[in-house]
């Protein structure tokens, strides 16, 4: 059993590691092996912990924490990026579940926590961004009611050009 709740500061670099460990589980085959190979859980922290001190209150970071008080997964949820999208629209930013732990219902939990906190701010509309190629992703958001909407961006990791497609889901 998880409980979901707002990520604290010692946590961030158990949700480093998940985010890190998740990238070099999830994206093996998908992006290149050289950039996920040069990720490491103490830069990402850094960052982490630049973006938790600087925060405004707009983002919030769940985090889903097992009956041992570990941390097993991470979602951020906040408003929409972009300019011009309506005010109550949201993003999910990332869901990430601690490699091995997938399947085992902590990332359901997760987002139907992020649900939750996405309504209490107001938005009635819910999008995620997701590698073209994450068939496993992709698959678990349809689950949880999500619909690609046609929308697509293009990233270059490495030299390597990789799609990611948009999802949405009405709240």
């Amino acid at each position: 059993m998880v409980t979901v709740r707002a990520m604290a500061e010692a946590e961030i670099g158990d949700v480093a590691a998940i985010r890190v460990g998740g990238w070099q589980t999830a994206y093996a085959g998908i992006l290149p092996q050289s950039y996920l190979d040069a990720m490491t859980v103490e830069a990402d922290a850094e960052r982490r912990r630049k973006r938790f001190a600087e925060a405004d209150g707009s983002v919030t970071d769940l985090v889903a924490v097992d009956d041992r008080g570990r941390v097993v997964g991470w979602a951020c949820v906040g408003p929409v990026r972009g300019d011009g999208a309506p005010t109550t629209t949201g993003e999910l930013y990332a869901l990430y579940v601690r490699p091995g732990l997938t399947g085992s219902g902590i990332g359901r939990t997760l987002i139907d926590s992020a649900h939750a906190l996405a309504l209490t701010r107001g938005f009635d509309l819910l999008l995620l961004w997701v590698l073209d190629d994450n068939t496993g992703a992709r698959r678990f958001y349809e689950r949880a009611g999500y619909a690609a909407d046609g929308a697509v961006e293009v990233y270059d990791y490495d030299g390597v050009t990789v799609p990611e497609v948009r999802y949405r889901r009405a709240l």
